[in-house]
């Protein structure tokens, strides 16, 4: 199976990047090894394998999402830059029709 190849003037293009001819040819080399590396490995038998989103199983710290009750509303409310009835107030963002 041939090498797959990307032209890196198409893409530098595409990104509006201004290469010159030096960094055309780094980074066509360059690219050409990637591509390179990925048909190497496209070509591993992966059929046993079960596909996973992270090779290790992944713990977060995670807690029950219960509100505090400790303290009153209004002191849950103390540092709302405005408040009125217990509730924090914010500008309109919706224009009058």
């Amino acid at each position: 199976m041939p090498q797959p190849h990307i032209d890196v003037r198409y893409v530098a293009n595409l990104a509006r990047l201004a290469l010159s001819e030096e960094e055309v040819a780094v980074f066509q080399g360059q690219l050409d090894a990637i591509l390179g590396h990925v048909e190497t490995l496209s070509q591993v038998d992966v059929s046993g394998i079960e596909p996973t989103a992270h090779p290790s199983p992944v713990f977060g710290p995670m807690r029950d999402d219960e509100p505090h009750t400790s303290l009153p509303a209004s002191g849950l409310l103390q540092n709302a830059p405005d408040q009125a009835q217990d509730q924090v107030r914010v500008p309109k963002v919706v224009a009058d029709a």
